[in-house]
């Protein structure tokens, strides 16, 4: 199998972490871009304004 060239991570408001609301994004699984940690300006409906959203790792899954 091939590796995998993107990872999918979980970006959430920086003011409120545990907020309900959050988007996902691809980011590179290697090279330089992949160590820097993501932030990005987006739209958060709860707060209905634009907030800094920041990388945070995905929540455990159960089966």
């Amino acid at each position: 199998m091939a590796k995998k060239t993107h990872v999918k991570i979980r970006l959430v408001p920086e003011s409120k972490p545990d907020s309900s609301f959050f988007y996902y994004v691809k980011k590179p699984a290697s090279g330089e871009k992949a160590k820097v940690k993501l932030s990005a300006r987006k739209y958060n409906p709860s707060t209905r304004k634009h907030e800094v959203f920041v990388e945070k790792k995905l929540p455990p899954h159960s089966k």
